[in-house]
């Protein structure tokens, strides 16, 4: 689903934070098929030009925020450019869930040393737990909501924090791809999920690595 922008809304005669929640560009290790958490990976040369096509379609935002993760802040100033808002705040709690000892390993890496955990959703002691990874990620989104309770915000962030957020209203819609996302609104007693959206044409075929993190199920999560 393609949405061409995202407004501020009053509901109920409240107003509004609506938050455009967006995982980043293709990464260097997307296109790997490896792993990333926390790791610092930059974009790759298809992920540059998919922030640049989503500049297109995202329409009208009032502020920009990213996680500090180098392929998030990397896709947020891409954006921020092509629509004429700035500067892009570093949101720390909005970085990716931590892999642990699984950062930086392809998906065949992970099934030679750890056979059968992927299909089974078993994952290393040192791999951030759901709990907290939700506690911080709304924790931060509440923080902003509270102090811009009237914006639009655009929050570039990663598929393991868009996919928390859907998880603490009942949804798994599988994976995030890049420059895909999920629309919040904000209230000030209540909050809603809206639409899942898509700023560029996914290709097909799996050629660009488009999902990069995938390769597994829930991998898309780190």
């Amino acid at each position: 689903m393609r949405r061409r922008g995202v407004v501020t809304v009053l509901l109920y005669g409240q107003s509004v934070t609506t938050f455009f929640l967006v995982r980043h560009g293709q990464s260097e290790w997307n296109a790997e098929r490896r792993w990333q958490g926390q790791a610092n990976p930059p974009l790759s040369r298809l992920g540059r030009d998919q922030a640049f096509e989503a500049s297109r379609s995202l329409g009208t935002v009032d502020i920009v925020v990213a996680s500090p993760q180098l392929r998030a802040m990397e896709t947020a100033l891409i954006l921020s450019n092509g629509i004429g808002v700035g500067p892009v705040y570093a949101v720390e709690d909005l970085r990716e869930r931590s892999a642990g000892s699984w950062s930086g390993l392809t998906v065949d890496d992970i099934e030679e040393q750890y056979p059968g955990w992927l299909e089974a959703g078993r994952r290393p002691d040192d791999f951030e737990k759901s709990e907290p990874l939700e506690k911080r990620v709304l924790g931060a989104l509440h923080e902003l909501a509270n102090e811009y309770p009237t914006a639009t915000i655009l929050a570039v962030c990663h598929g393991g924090v868009i996919k928390s957020v859907e998880a603490t209203f009942g949804h798994d819609d599988g994976r995030c791809p890049n420059l895909g996302g999920r629309v919040v609104h904000a209230e000030a007693t209540s909050w809603s999920l809206g639409d899942r959206i898509l700023l560029i044409d996914e290709p097909t075929g799996g050629a660009s690595g488009s999902s990069g993190d995938t390769g597994a199920a829930n991998a898309d999560r780190v």
